[in-house]
């Protein structure tokens, strides 16, 4: 049987924190404490007007591919979950997949779910790896929501920031029990 394993996590950061305190600087009506009864929130990054999802996804991406010990090359799936595209078209996933280098002719796609996305894009991905159509797949998802909130409207404003997170998966073959027929866990 063919499963996904987690082998390499990433994420980025833009900026510096904006804390609650700032965004009432800032001319929000709200209060910190008002905001982190309700949220838990504390701060919160957002990217420069410049930034796009796709930079952010390069940026975690990075990370991720190092802490798994591999190479871009390596990857032949790429899937962005984001609201806040670079574009309609091309796809987030394709800017990615080419400012990384992959050239292996895998699939990138974006995934578009909000709230719900990355959890929808890893579950994606590892049904392409249990499938076998794919030996690894990065899952990324970016966001620049501090373009499209409402900054007058405190009940969703402060709820948003910019980043991205991503999770490397790799195909894993296990036999009927618990170990690995590629080598012993």
């Amino acid at each position: 049987m063919i499963h996904a394993r987690v082998i390499g996590t990433g994420s980025f950061l833009p900026g510096e924190p904006v804390s609650n305190s700032d965004l009432v600087a800032r001319g929000i009506e709200t209060s910190d404490d008002w905001i982190v009864e309700r949220t838990g929130i504390r701060m919160r990054h957002l990217a420069a007007p410049d930034v796009t999802a796709s930079q952010l996804a390069y940026e975690a991406s990075v990370r991720a591919i190092a802490a798994a010990g591999c190479q871009p090359s390596d990857i032949d799936l790429v899937i962005v979950a984001t609201s806040t595209p670079d574009y309609i078209f091309p796809s987030t996933a394709a800017l990615l997949q080419a400012r990384l280098g992959i050239v292996n002719g895998g699939a990138a796609f974006d995934l578009q779910a909000v709230c719900t996305g990355f959890a929808y894009a890893l579950a994606t991905a590892e049904k392409f790896i249990r499938s076998g159509s794919n030996q690894r797949a990065l899952v990324v998802g970016a966001e620049v929501f501090s373009r499209i909130l409402d900054w007058s409207d405190r009940g969703t404003c402060v709820l948003f920031g910019d980043g991205a997170g991503d999770a490397l998966y790799e195909a894993r073959l296990l036999s009927r029990g618990r170990f690995s027929l590629y080598a012993p866990l």
